[in-house]
């Protein structure tokens, strides 16, 4: 075990060397110039990597003491907000504009309906549009007042029923599979004799039958069959025909709906045959 006098002298020697080493590692210190900005970069970048900006809103710029926006961000891994972060921020905003327009460019143009053209369009309000410019000089006049265009086949039913309207003051619209139809042909051809004889048009087996159904439709308020048309004018179907007949008033009807014009009608089949003639 060393002696009391040999551990008292080997710290003194430890501790002789320790104040030699501090004291040339000051001397060096002194020497190396000092970097005030070092350190505040090491300070913004503390501060920014705990996410609290300096000042009011704004985050220091690293070494030109400028702040931008606190909305940037570190663009660029640096540890802090600067010019290049700016930079970065807003190019990425400009191509994500970019982006937005071409999408919506794409969508208008897969669209498969687009609107007319300002220039295609004549007049102002709800009542010039959709017409067109070829339209201007003659249908744009009754598309406005409301009406509508009539077309070459609207023209070819109209005129095929005033023409069937004109084979006989009585004109029976019939279908040859309706049972009302039936009944009421039964009573009118059957059970009485009318001269001029009616005039029988079969719906169903007409080119222009449903055409026809609908425009009789629209001018007698009857849209279904039979429709019998006296004197160009609707007097019912087969359930008023036949309660017409069972009250005996058919034939008083008939010539009501006649209005004057001459016509011959009496009950078939009967002891004392009923007539009445204009």
């Amino acid at each position: 075990m060393p002696s009391p006098r040999r551990v008292r002298l080997l710290m003194m020697v430890i501790l002789a060397a320790v104040i030699t080493t501090l004291f040339f590692t000051s001397q060096m210190r002194s020497t190396i110039p000092h970097d005030d900005r070092t350190m505040r970069d090491f300070f913004g970048k503390t501060m920014n990597g705990l996410g609290h900006p300096q000042g009011n809103g704004q985050v220091v710029m690293s070494g030109k003491g400028t702040s931008v926006d606190s909305t940037v961000k570190d663009k660029d891994g640096d540890g802090s907000v600067d010019e290049d972060d700016e930079k970065l921020a807003k190019e990425m905003a400009d191509r994500l504009r970019a982006a937005e327009q071409m999408a919506k460019d794409l969508a208008n143009a897969k669209a498969p309906l687009k609107p007319d053209a300002p220039s295609e369009i004549i007049g102002v309000g709800s009542s010039a549009g959709g017409q067109k410019k070829d339209n201007a000089k003659g249908d744009s006049k009754g598309a406005q007042n409301g009406e509508e265009e009539e077309t070459e086949e609207d023209h070819k039913v109209e005129a095929t029923l005033n023409s069937l309207l004109k084979k006989a003051p009585v004109v029976i619209f019939s279908k040859t599979f309706c049972p009302y139809s039936k009944r009421a042909k039964g009573i009118l051809l059957e059970k009485y004799s009318i001269d001029p004889a009616p005039y029988v048009v079969e719906l169903d087996e007409h080119p222009l039958g449903k055409q026809l159904q609908a425009r009789l439709g629209i001018m007698t308020g009857r849209k279904t069959v039979p429709n019998i048309i006296i004197n160009g004018k609707s007097v019912g179907g087969g359930d008023e025909i036949a309660e017409l007949d069972s009250r005996k008033t058919l034939i008083d009807k008939f010539k009501e709906s006649m209005g004057g014009k001459r016509l011959s009608m009496k009950e078939r089949f009967v002891g004392s045959a009923k007539e009445k003639q204009e």
